[in-house]
């Protein structure tokens, strides 16, 4: 399933990224409609560092999620992959993970329903029967000039879709972990920069992060770690979902980098705090994003 563009690129240290005018009309996006497609595994050879361990990962069809659900299986861990409704992209990554030898099943189904939840977690002790890694990676984002332009109904589904779901999600796996589990919550940088189009997103995001510290210290004595990641500007399919057309060239330009990140670029961030090698790390929010914020 590998393809030579992902080999080529992925080995360059450096690369000019330019992505032309697109704009879909449906959140959380579509990965195989975006021009050029992301870039979700490199070279990366994995070392056994999951091997044995059970992941759940949210938005795990694509994006980020797709590239840590990825780089997840070559270091050995099987994978739960809980989507939306993006069935050809959820489809390609399931192929493209069974290619490398990896285990993985899918779910599809709405987060920001309790019930769905549970009928997650089921799924995971009926395919696997235990659950060691839950990365909390779905959501959503609707740019609003002003705090006037936000409804009540963005608002509500910005904050089910966004924290409600990792909510529900983390109660429901909670009494399954065990000593050395890991939660890793995607925040992003928009909460540290106070991004002013993006008022119920940033929001949301934000809790996120009192929420990673909170439970990290209530779960220390039971030794489950709790941490976020807070990616900059990666291309994913919630840039076109969220941007108008004429705004996709200029992404990631602000930053010291002069680019956008692809999604295999923070990946290994993720491993890192699901392995035993983070067992002392907890309660963090790591930051990746080109230099643009320095947190």
């Amino acid at each position: 399933m590998k393809n030579d563009r992902n080999e080529f690129v992925a080995q360059c240290d450096v690369y000019p990224m330019k992505f032309p005018p697109q704009h879909q009309e449906k959140q959380p996006g579509m990965e195989y409609l975006m021009e050029p497609l992301p870039i979700f595994d490199s070279a990366y050879q994995g070392s056994g560092k999951l091997n044995g361990k059970v992941a759940i990962i949210t938005g795990g069809d694509s994006g980020i999620g797709r590239a840590v659900a990825v780089m997840f299986a070559k270091e050995g861990a099987k994978i739960v992959i809980v989507y939306y409704d993006e069935h050809q992209d959820a489809n390609f990554t399931k192929e493209y993970i069974e290619a490398l030898g990896g285990e993985v099943s899918f779910i599809c189904g709405d987060l920001r329903l309790p019930q769905f939840s549970k009928d997650v977690v089921a799924y995971t002790l009926e395919c696997y029967g235990k659950i060691d890694i839950l990365v909390n990676n779905a959501g959503v984002q609707y740019p609003q000039d002003s705090l006037l332009d936000i409804s009540y109904e963005q608002f509500d589904n910005t904050m089910l879709s966004n924290v409600y779901s990792m909510f529900y999600l983390t109660k429901e796996v909670l009494p399954f972990l065990g000593k050395g589990a890991s939660i890793i919550n995607t925040s992003s940088i928009t909460t540290f920069i106070g991004k002013e189009d993006l008022i119920d997103y940033v929001t949301s995001k934000g809790a996120m992060v009192g929420f990673t510290r909170a439970l990290a210290t209530n779960l220390a004595p039971q030794n489950i770690r709790v941490n976020a990641v807070a990616p900059g500007t990666f291309w994913t399919p919630l840039q076109p979902a969220s941007w108008k057309a004429e705004q996709i060239p200029f992404l990631g330009l602000t930053s010291p980098m002069g680019r956008a990140g692809e999604p295999y670029e923070i990946a290994s961030i993720y491993v890192y705090l699901a392995s035993d090698d983070a067992s002392y790390t907890t309660g963090q929010v790591f930051h990746v994003n080109g230099g643009e914020y320095k947190g």
